[in-house]
């Protein structure tokens, strides 16, 4: 597969920005307030939800100043297409032993759901006592896996565009925009 960078480069150009760098670390750093109130105490195992929350796990993680644990798991129903696949491919599993553990599982984005509600669900199968979610956007949308479903802690609620940056990729680009940026047409 070969990559036409001056249309990469070209996504950027003519984006619109939804959030800037600002008014997305102002949400990480609401975040993290809630999430310590939250877990401050309860010795959480995170899981950083390979690629697209690895970007977002780093920034909010540095602003939790308090005991945790870190791991990483890779399921994925996208890879580099625009729209999802219908099943999760598990490229990386949980190796950690997650009976009676709560869990905070951070990822960068909400859509419709199915990943992480799959995700969730195998955590709980595999006996977390409590599994919460992270994610820095919010899909503005009524086509959620379950109706109503929101992350226990959400940095943005965002249009439903396609989206990329802060760890939202563009045909596997932008993840490191500091911003939140929305392809021209889509």
């Amino acid at each position: 597969m070969t990559i036409d960078l001056q249309e990469i480069r070209r996504a950027m150009a003519e984006a619109d920005c939804l959030a800037t760098p600002q008014q997305v670390s102002a949400a990480l750093d609401r975040m993290a307030e809630e999430i310590t109130r939250e877990l401050a105490d309860a010795n959480p195992l995170v899981y950083c939800v390979m690629n697209g929350g690895l970007v977002i796990a780093g920034r909010l993680l540095a602003r939790l100043d308090f005991p945790l644990e870190l791991s990483y798991l890779h399921a994925t129903r996208y890879g580099h297409e625009l729209n999802g696949a219908k099943l999760l491919d598990w490229r990386v599993r949980p190796t950690q032993d997650l009976k009676g553990r709560t869990v905070l599982v951070v990822d960068d984005i909400l859509d419709e759901g199915h990943t992480l509600k799959a995700i969730c669900q195998h955590l709980s199968d595999e006996g977390a006592a409590r599994v919460l979610t992270a994610v820095m956007i919010h899909k503005d949308h009524q086509r959620k896996a379950t109706p109503g479903m929101r992350a226990d802690f959400s940095g943005l609620d965002i249009a439903d565009r396609f989206l990329f940056g802060c760890g939202m990729d563009y045909k596997g680009y932008w993840r490191n925009a500091p911003g939140i940026y929305a392809l021209k047409g889509h």
